[in-house]
């Protein structure tokens, strides 16, 4: 296998690893900042109690989603020295800017969010939980910022260095609000928070079934649903903008996706169905000048085609088409599970609807699926250009490094990555099976008596000094 596609694969593994967390740990702050606002609004000691039990969970994905991230960022300097050379001054400030209002937000705050309970004021502690949220977006703003440039380029000039071509940025801004960030950035953070609702939703069915912490479970359950039903609602609007604007901005892209091979011709939609490359058709159940009317309103409008390319600047399309219509299939599945949970939970009878329950629990899976497919469409949409229509990916590898290199690299974090898989969920098996009573979480958020401290310090007793007390 050559270093090219064995740099491919290394890359896409642990991209894909990594994009399982920060999805989770995204979609769980926004939940977070609503429970812990609810308990300080309310004083309901339920709240309080979900709070804590769900800032452990965060806690360990976060963690884990830091770790599978940092090898990806040292593969772009041994891998893809070229490509670093020549998007360097871009990606360099993206992910620069990540590093300062992102993770230094996220991790200053991270402590008080899991340690600060009983140490600081409620309402610092939620001002911390806030903090750690607005620090997960942030991560999410500027890595979408950098990879949308590589779909759609904008604020930039390019330059001869002394290796080479070179990109510089000539307007900070129009590279920040190139033609596709806005449209990838709400698509892609609501895919996130569809990740954190349903994680909670599957763990809250999970305890319904085992008939174990049912207050806890009822109330985070309606939380989650409530919050995924109008989430999926939204991410429909939001993924039909985001597709009518890459049939301007990336049209080979959206030919692929819909199969589309005459320019002369409407789009048709495809529910189910298989691109056939000898004939360049789609073959299944297809709805003719669908794709066209929810274009552009008019059935007969004609769109771009694949054969208005050259074919060696085409996306592979079968994978592109195939994965499209599964992420799609997930985001119907989710509306309907949300919707249908949301409604007898409102009802209150969702605890006695099993095969609800247990739908629910297995469709943690859903939101995951759609990301890393979404992920897949719009990377393998992208190709053959690491930068869209700029470099070629195939341009863009370091020449220097050989395929054995590359292999022992890539067989070391595929051991690593499975290690921590199983560390991972190892400890959310252990968490979950604990449960929220698993410490005293129904403790008001009051600071330890000094005389109690004093005592801890010293290695004394202090259940003698709470008994004492009236």
């Amino acid at each position: 296998m050559s270093a090219d596609v064995l740099a491919r694969i290394q890359f896409a593994l642990t991209a894909g690893f990594h994009y399982i967390f920060p999805p989770m740990s995204i979609g769980m702050g926004v939940l977070l900042v609503y429970m812990e606002g609810m308990y300080l609004k309310t004083k309901d000691p339920l709240y309080h109690k979900m709070t804590r039990f769900w800032v452990l969970v965060f806690a360990l994905t976060f963690a884990v989603g830091v770790a599978t991230g940092i090898p990806m960022e040292f593969q772009f300097g041994t891998n893809w020295a070229r490509y670093s050379r020549y998007v360097g001054d871009i990606f360099g400030s993206a992910l620069a800017a990540e590093g300062v209002f992102a993770f230094f937000l996220e991790s200053g705050f991270l402590a008080i969010l899991v340690f600060g309970w009983n140490k600081v004021s409620p309402k610092v502690h939620f001002f911390s939980t806030c903090m750690v949220s607005l620090g997960s977006m942030f991560s999410a703003i500027w890595i979408i910022v950098a990879n949308s440039w590589q779909q759609t380029p904008a604020g930039f000039r390019l330059e001869q260095g002394p290796h080479g071509e070179v990109a510089r940025i000539t307007d900070f801004w129009s590279m920040v609000f190139n033609p596709s960030t806005v449209d990838r950035l709400t698509h892609t953070v609501t895919g996130a928070w569809l990740t954190g609702a349903f994680f909670m939703a599957s763990v809250s069915a999970y305890y319904l079934l085992k008939r174990q912490h049912i207050e806890f479970a009822q109330r985070s359950l309606k939380i989650a649903l409530t919050w995924s039903a109008a989430i999926c609602l939204l991410q429909i609007f939001l993924g039909h903008s985001s597709t009518q604007h890459l049939a301007v901005n990336q049209p080979e892209k959206f030919a692929a996706i819909e199969g589309h091979y005459d320019s002369s011709q409407p789009v048709n939609l495809t529910l189910v169905g298989v691109y056939d490359d000898s004939t360049n058709k789609v073959n299944g159940i297809t709805i003719p000048k669908l794709g066209s009317t929810l274009l552009d309103g008019n059935p007969e409008a004609k769109v771009k085609g694949l054969d208005a390319f050259p074919k060696e600047e085409l996306p592979p399309v079968s994978p592109v088409f195939q994965s499209f219509r599964v992420m799609v299939f997930a985001g119907v599945a989710m509306l309907l599970i949300s919707w249908t949970g949301a409604y007898f939970a409102f009802k209150g009878t969702l605890k006695d609807k099993p095969w609800l329950l247990k739908v629910i629990v297995w469709a943690v899976a859903l939101p995951h699926i759609g990301n890393m497919l979404g992920w897949m469409v719009a990377e393998l949409g992208r190709q053959p250009w690491s930068v869209y229509r700029l470099l070629r990916t195939d341009q863009s590898h370091s020449k220097v490094v050989d395929a054995g290199s590359i292999l022992a690299s890539l067989t070391m974090f595929t051991l690593m990555y499975i290690m921590l898989g199983f560390l991972f969920f190892y400890l959310l098996d252990k968490r979950i099976k604990a449960g929220p009573d698993a410490e005293d979480n129904s403790a008001p958020l009051a600071p330890e008596p000094l005389e109690a401290q004093k005592l801890r310090l010293f290695g004394a007793n202090t259940e003698s000094l709470s008994e004492e007390k009236p």
